[in-house]
């Protein structure tokens, strides 16, 4: 009696291990998770707001590619988190989006230089490609270098 109750032990342990074969999913329980490849692809809108002004713009060749170095000129200090967000390749046109985040509370303005913030982007031969035009958009101005 021993053996046969260890045994429907054991199996029971096993099975309940397995995601398909245990006996508390049969009814239907919870869905089954979806491959990564086949979902749908969701972009969220960034919330932080365009750079006021972006005041350089260079285009750098590597090796490998390039670096796109820009400049910007946010109102006052504090502003923190940017990024230069590349929108959809359109007509040999890459344009990016000079995307920073202001400060948590109210700062001063101070001096231009104390204010620059510099981002960058790196783009290898591949993306260099079908590129021959690269803007950096701001909020009151874009820059743009021609290749």
């Amino acid at each position: 009696m021993r053996k046969p109750l260890l045994a429907a032990l054991a199996l029971t342990m096993t099975l309940g291990a397995c995601g398909r074969l245990n006996p508390a999913n049969w009814g239907g329980g919870r869905p089954e998770p979806m491959d990564p490849a086949f979902a749908p692809v969701v972009v969220a809108a960034d919330p932080r707001p365009l750079v006021a002004q972006v005041t350089s713009l260079k285009v750098e060749e590597t090796r490998d590619g390039a670096i796109v170095r820009a400049t910007g000129l946010p109102p006052t200090q504090g502003f923190w988190q940017a990024d230069l967000i590349a929108r959809p390749l359109a007509d040999g046109v890459l344009v990016y989006d000079f995307r920073i985040a202001p400060p948590v509370e109210d700062r001063r303005v101070s001096t231009q230089a104390s204010r620059e913030v510099t981002v960058a982007a790196v783009l290898n031969r591949a993306d260099l490609a079908g590129i021959r035009q690269i803007v950096v958009q701001g909020a009151g101005n874009a820059l743009s270098s021609v290749r």
